[in-house]
C-alpha cells in the first residue's frame, strides 16, 4: 500500500528525477538526526529559520530567481519537485515560504533593480522573511475593500490602518502591503498599492493571534504614521490590484493546496489504518490535482496569467485536504495533542488549523465567483 503512495516523477521531466533524490536523501538524514518532526500544515505553522537556511544553502530557495539576482537561474518545474518533496515530509518551511512563492516573483514582475539587489539575494539565502499585509478586519477576501491608506507626503507615504491574518509577521523582516492610495473609482479595483516597509519599525504593532492548539503564526498588524519612501512602492502607484491578482496565481496553485494533509495520509497508509479503497480515492484525487497544478506552474514560468486555472486548483485542493481530515477521523483515532503517538497528535492539530484552510488565499465562494465570470455566467 505504502509503493503506491510515494510521489514519483509522472508528468516532470526526467532530468528532476535526480534532483527529487537529492531532496529525499537530505530530508531523510534530517529525520534521522531528529531535525524536525514531521507535521501537517508544515508550509503555515511549521517555522525553523535553521531549517530554512540549509534549503537556502544547498540553492533550494529563489530557485528560479536569475543568479544576477542571487537565485539560481532553474525552472519553475524544478521549483516544483523541491517544494513537493519537502511538503509531503512535513518539513518546517514556514519561515521563507511567504518571501519564495509571492514575494521573490513579484519582485522579479514589478520591483525596480534596487528593490531586487536588496531583496532577492536574502530570500535565495533565506535570511530575508516576507509577510503579505492583505486582509483587514473588515476585508479579507474582498480585497477591493481595502481601507488601510497610505497618504501622500513628501518623499513618500505615510500609513495608517490594521491588517489582519497576517502569517509570519512577527518574525518578518518585511512586509509587502496593500494599501489604498487613491478612490476606488466605479470597480473599486482602482486606487490601490503595493508597499515594501521593512519591519521592525516603531509606527509597526504586531499582536499575536494563537490558534486552537496554543500556535502563533497569525498575527494583527497595525500600521500608525509609517513613513514609506516612495522608493519602496512595488511596481507602478494605482496598479495594486492587477499586481495582487498575479501573485494570488502563484498563491493558490501550488502544491501547499494538495500536501497539507499529505503527511496525514502517509501516516495512514503506513499503518494500514485506511481502507484500501477510501485510500484510493484519496490517492486519485491528490494525483489529477498535482497534475493541475503542475500545468498552472508550467503557464506561470512561460508569463501567462493563469487565474481561473490557479482558482480551480485551489477550491478543489482545500475540499480534497477536508476529505482527508475526514477520513482520518473515520478510522478511530482520537486528536490529541498530548500524544507520544504522531498520528493523533497530527490530526490534532490539522483538525485544529483546518477552519483557515477555507480562508487563506480567498474563500472557496469567491474563488467559484472567479471561476463563474471567466466562464461567462456571472
Amino acid at each position: 500500500m505504502n509503493a503506491a503512495f510515494e510521489l514519483e516523477s509522472a508528468v516532470l521531466p526526467a532530468e528532476t528525477d535526480e534532483l527529487r533524490r537529492e531532496v529525499r536523501e537530505f530530508l531523510a538524514g534530517e529525520l534521522d538526526s531528529g531535525s524536525f518532526t514531521p507535521i501537517a500544515d508544515s508550509w503555515v505553522v511549521g517555522s525553523d529559520r535553521e531549517f530554512t537556511r540549509k534549503l537556502g544553502a544547498r540553492g533550494w530557495l529563489g530557485m528560479t530567481v536569475p543568479e544576477v539576482y542571487g537565485g539560481q537561474g532553474r525552472t519553475a518545474l524544478e521549483r516544483f519537485v523541491v517544494i513537493e518533496e519537502l511538503l509531503a515530509a512535513g518539513a518546517p518551511v514556514g519561515a521563507h515560504w511567504v518571501a519564495d512563492r509571492q514575494a521573490a516573483p513579484g519582485l522579479l514582475n514589478f520591483g525596480t533593480e534596487e528593490q531586487k539587489h536588496r531583496y532577492l539575494p536574502g530570500i535565495a539565502t533565506g535570511e530575508c522573511v516576507f509577510a503579505i499585509g492583505m486582509s483587514e478586519p473588515d476585508s479579507g477576501s474582498d480585497l477591493a475593500s481595502v481601507r488601510t491608506r497610505a497618504t501622500r507626503a513628501d518623499g513618500g507615504w505615510i500609513v495608517e490602518g490594521t491588517k489582519i491574518w497576517t502569517t509570519g509577521a512577527h518574525i518578518a523582516n518585511v512586509i509587502l502591503t496593500l494599501v489604498r492610495t487613491g478612490p476606488a473609482g466605479e470597480s473599486r479595483h482602482e486606487g490601490l498599492s503595493q508597499l515594501l516597509i521593512p519591519l521592525p519599525d516603531d509606527g509597526v504593532e504586531i499582536r499575536p493571534i494563537y490558534s486552537l492548539s496554543g500556535d502563533h503564526h497569525f498575527n494583527q498588524v497595525m500600521f500608525s504614521g509609517v513613513f514609506v519612501p516612495d522608493s519602496a512602492v512595488l511596481g507602478e502607484v494605482g496598479q495594486g490590484w492587477r499586481q495582487v491578482t498575479s501573485e494570488l496565481s502563484y498563491e493558490r496553485s501550488g502544491p501547499e493546496r494538495i500536501l497539507s494533509t499529505m503527511p496525514l495520509l502517509r501516516l495512514l497508509a503506513q499503518r494500514d489504518a485506511i481502507d484500501p479503497v477510501t485510500l484510493g480515492r484519496l490517492v486519485s484525487r491528490a494525483w489529477s490535482l498535482r497534475e493541475a497544478s503542475i500545468a498552472v506552474a508550467t503557464s506561470l514560468s512561460k508569463g501567462e496569467a493563469p487565474n481561473t486555472e490557479a482558482a480551480l486548483v485551489k477550491d478543489l485542493g482545500t475540499r480534497f485536504e477536508r476529505d482527508v481530515i475526514e477520513a482520518a477521523r473515520g478510522t478511530g483515532v482520537e486528536p490529541d495533542f498530548g500524544s507520544d503517538d504522531p498520528l493523533p497528535r497530527m490530526l490534532a492539530h490539522i483538525i485544529a488549523s483546518s477552519p483557515t484552510a477555507t480562508l487563506r488565499g480567498g474563500t472557496n465562494e469567491i474563488l467559484r465567483g472567479v471561476v463563474a465570470r471567466a466562464m461567462g455566467v456571472r
